[in-house]
């Protein structure tokens, strides 16, 4: 019974950090690399380095650099571009560090799946939302979108470190949510 609720947890986990990589790409892998270096955060053995000080450096450079260029604007847009790949790409890794499967082929299929599907499913409606921002305000009211982006992905990564389980329902209602907006959308125009 408790490594059921141990595979839930972790599963929860990795749904919760890889979301929060839609929002923002570097920030969930900072808020992980932190919370590994620290012996918070228990990472699969291949996936040690990630608490490692090299690679907190990095992610710490990287999520500064990322926060700074969305305040940017017009370039937030082009960024998105960027970000779209890559919060795939860290949404994979996030999901398949904690995933707790001893199958790698598994654990990479279904970190793909589950991780990256969620990273790219948040980050589709950010990139929608700002382009949204940029068409009606001229992107003077990007900054607002991006502080709010920030401020979620920094918030569900660290409260999915807490409480797992509760923070990915609340990331999957919102997925579906988006989810259900694109198939309306899609529908209307009679694309599906």
């Amino acid at each position: 019974m408790e490594t059921n609720i141990e595979t839930i947890s972790a599963i929860a986990l990795g749904i919760g950090l890889s979301a929060s990589a839609g929002f923002r790409v570097f920030i969930p892998l900072l808020v992980a690399s932190i919370a590994a270096h620290f012996g918070i955060l228990p990472l699969g053995e291949s996936f040690e380095w990630m608490g490692s000080m090299p690679a907190l450096i990095c992610f710490a450079v990287a999520a500064l650099v990322e926060i700074l260029a969305y305040y940017v604007p017009f370039v937030d847009n082009l960024i998105d571009s960027i970000a779209t790949p890559l919060s795939v790409i860290a949404g994979t890794l996030l999901m398949t560090s904690v995933f707790p499967v001893g199958n790698e082929w598994m654990k990479w299929i279904l970190g793909f799946i589950v991780g990256g599907g969620a990273a790219v499913t948040i980050q589709s409606g950010s990139a929608i939302t700002r382009l949204f921002s940029t068409k009606f305000t001229a992107g003077t009211g990007n900054s607002i979108v991006s502080t709010g982006e920030g401020v979620a992905a920094t918030g569900f990564s660290i409260l999915s470190l807490i409480i797992p389980i509760f923070i990915s329902i609340v990331l999957i209602i919102f997925i579906s949510s988006i989810l259900r907006l694109v198939y309306k959308k899609l529908h209307k125009r009679n694309v599906l």
